[in-house]
């Protein structure tokens, strides 16, 4: 599996010939090096409806013909915009093409704003993306909930994506023991430094996680990590 870092809480995932992207936020994100127009994927997979997360899933599924699997709502307000969608919810598990995703929960909210206004985009998740044999737990935007010590427990999780930025997450601390508690191998830390309320030193968090036995990847977008 390789995981690109694509910015803010954007992943390219891929294995096996299978390129998978995660919560697509490159038009109107200041860190961001890829354009939309450069992803080639077999999927787009989105925690929730947030246009930080969601900005440029409709315009990258329609130009690859590919689905986006996204919770219930979330997927019939983007159908709406001319997408192919897969609608599943908490706790569910989809499996097209050798890729494998479930979700899991996730404490934030979720809503979809358009030209018609805000709308209602259902609960927000974390996945669990299996791909090639090794699993990418993306955890969304969430607060620290001790569940995450039963998600870790329950699966064999190769690498996790932590958001670290505070402000509208967790920030370094809760991460740290959102990171102990899921026993990941390997930790992402992202959700920080796009914006100055969630400016944070990625540095600084993977040497705390060192100090505690795990691994840590500070990445800048368009980094990559094989696994």
């Amino acid at each position: 599996m390789r995981i690109t870092f694509l910015g803010h809480a954007g992943f390219l995932v891929e294995a096996e010939g299978k390129r998978v992207a995660i919560d697509p936020f490159l038009t109107g994100n200041p860190i961001a090096k890829t354009k939309p127009e450069e992803l080639k994927v077999d999927g787009i997979v989105l925690t929730h409806g947030h246009g930080d997360h969601t900005s440029d899933a409709v315009a990258v599924a329609v130009a690859n013909d590919c689905p986006i699997i996204a919770v219930v709502e979330l997927a019939s307000l983007l159908a709406r915009k001319g997408a192919r969608t897969v609608g599943m919810n908490t706790g569910g598990t989809y499996e097209w093409e050798g890729i494998r995703v479930k979700m899991t929960q996730a404490f934030h909210s979720s809503s979809f704003e358009d030209e018609a206004g805000l709308h209602y985009a259902g609960q927000p998740v974390g996945l669990l993306i299996t791909m090639g044999g090794k699993t990418f737990y993306h955890t969304g935007d969430t607060a620290l909930f001790s569940d995450l010590k039963m998600i870790g427990e329950r699966h064999r999780i190769d690498v996790v994506a932590l958001p670290i930025g505070g402000h509208f997450t967790m920030g370094p601390d809760d991460a740290i023991d959102a990171a102990t508690w899921i026993g990941a191998k390997r930790v992402i830390p992202m959700h920080y430094d796009t914006f100055p309320p969630i400016r944070q030193d990625g540095a600084a968090f993977v040497r705390s996680l060192a100090e505690r036995g795990m691994i840590g990847h500070a990445m800048k977008p368009g980094d990559a990590l094989d696994i």
